[in-house]
């Protein structure tokens, strides 16, 4: 069976409730910890925000992110689109976060859709934010250690 090339899918246990997990994935000053910095940040289904990372000219990444959320239920899954705030780059990604319960701590489930693998820049970037993800996931480990 072939990789799915439109999709990139994480499976990563946190020793840390879900509830804990959870205030990490939406609490502003948290995220910036972790992911990057936010603005506007409302946890609300159809709010819009923004976040800024460092730019990345190979993936055609400005650095600032247009992010609105689609989908809430509380300790339990978050869905957001992901889309340059800079470039009109074609396509909009999705990021969905679920959690679930597992002995004292949370497996969590990441899932990067929205890749055209007939687009270079798109398989450019899967290739970068495979990588990418599994660094911020890390990233979210440390800054649940100190909540």
């Amino acid at each position: 069976m072939s990789e799915d090339l439109t999709v990139i899918h994480i499976d990563q246990f946190y020793a840390h409730r879900p509830a804990t997990v959870w205030r990490a994935l939406t609490e502003p000053e948290l995220i910036s910890r972790w992911l990057m910095p936010v603005e506007n940040f409302r946890l609300e289904v159809g709010h819009k925000y923004t976040m800024r990372g460092t730019p990345m000219p190979a993936a055609e990444f400005s650095g600032t992110v247009a992010a609105e959320i689609l989908a809430i239920d509380p300790e339990r899954l978050l869905r957001i689109s992901w889309q340059d705030a800079a470039h009109q780059a074609p396509g909009r990604f999705t990021i969905t976060w679920r959690l679930e319960p597992e002995g004292t701590g949370t497996r969590m489930f990441l899932e990067h859709d929205g890749f055209d693998p007939d687009l270079p820049q798109h398989l450019r970037s899967r290739e970068i934010m495979s990588g990418g993800w599994q660094r911020i996931q890390r990233q979210l480990g440390e800054a649940l250690a100190t909540i």
